[in-house]
């Protein structure tokens, strides 16, 4: 088997090009002015016969920045996750930072892992998107005093930015539209509460539209996402409950949607017609599940670009008191939730 040749290291270019290290320097640091065009062209010549490339790592921590950015992410196979990344991603091209993205999965093992980490390569700010991660691990966090963001999660007593949906505002919006289509029971489904402020507030402001109408039949319920059975249960209890009115659910995020929606399947619950639906995320397949399911549709790319762009306004020294930037859903109104006719 080949071996790989040793990677050039900077003495190397300087022995090529017959200078001494301080002139590479000078010439890698964009310093040449200080070089005779000679000298000049002679280290040109030299990284480009070695195919020299210099640790941006090494130059960075040589000059007290390494332009890292940590994002933690409870978990990545939410489509949600996936759609902020995206923005925060972008935002690191512009802004000429590079990403180090951690999946913690939701373990708390796996997130004090990531932290130490983070921290050994000495990244200058932290993205989290925590809306399921452990609060101990939040709390040790805040005491590492990096310049950080988290995304749709406030957490009590912990001063940090906040960048995320107008839950209140989207609920309302959701809840809303269930009325003035006729439905006259409503079952909000999340997962367990816990905590979580983006559930909890989503939660109230459901109330807080339901209880302007007496005559609407609301409840609400929490299950855990792989739970089909409880799930189930929950479901066709509700909708034989309540078999006299118009039933729709509400579900509180884009992977509940889908396990709702499978759940309705094996029911034989069709949504638009036995039953309405509605799920807070867009999701690529909602268009084509059915008639359709009526979506909340979050600006999750610019949420996440916002997000690291705070997070660079902190490194960079804002001392702005603690901020909380909200962003709009938009109600994609499709088939499963269409009005009586």
């Amino acid at each position: 088997m080949k071996t790989r040749p040793p990677r050039a290291t900077i003495s190397d270019v300087a022995r090529t090009a017959k200078t001494g290290k301080t002139s590479v320097s000078r010439y890698l640091n964009g310093e040449v002015n200080l070089l005779s065009p000679d000298l000049k062209a002679r280290i040109e010549q030299a990284i480009a016969e070695l195919n020299y490339r210099p640790s941006q790592m090494a130059r960075g921590l040589k000059r007290g920045r390494t332009r890292l950015i940590g994002l933690i992410i409870a978990d990545i196979t939410n489509p949600y996750s996936v759609d902020v990344l995206s923005g925060i991603e972008a935002a690191c091209r512009a802004q000429g930072f590079t990403l180090l993205m951690c999946n913690t999965n939701n373990e708390v093992d796996l997130e004090q892992h990531y932290l130490q980490l983070l921290s050994s390569y000495q990244v200058e700010g932290i993205v989290v998107n925590a809306v399921g991660m452990h609060e101990e691990v939040l709390n040790r966090l805040q005491q590492s005093m990096l310049p950080m963001v988290l995304i749709d999660r406030k957490i009590p007593d912990f001063a940090c930015d906040m960048v995320g949906l107008n839950n209140g505002e989207a609920s309302t919006i959701a809840t809303q539209h269930l009325l003035d289509n006729g439905y006259q029971a409503l079952l909000f489904l999340s997962e367990p509460l816990g905590s979580v402020n983006t559930r909890r507030e989503r939660l109230r402001a459901f109330y807080d539209t339901v209880n302007s109408a007496p005559q609407i039949a609301a409840e609400n319920a929490e299950v855990a996402l792989h739970q089909p059975d409880t799930l189930e249960k929950q479901l066709r209890e509700f909708h034989q409950h309540h078999a006299d009115k118009r039933c729709a659910v509400i579900a509180a995020n884009g992977a509940l949607t889908l396990q709702v929606a499978r759940a309705l399947q094996r029911l034989e619950l069709r949504w638009g017609e036995a039953i309405g639906l509605l799920g807070f995320d867009e999701l690529e397949w909602a268009a084509l599940a059915g008639v359709g399911i009526t979506t909340l549709k979050q600006p999750t790319w610019q949420i996440g670009y916002a997000a690291l762009e705070q997070v660079i306004a902190r490194i960079e020294g804002s001392e702005q008191s603690v901020s909380e930037q909200l962003f709009s859903g938009e109600l994609i109104v499709r088939g499963s939730s269409q009005p009586l006719r």
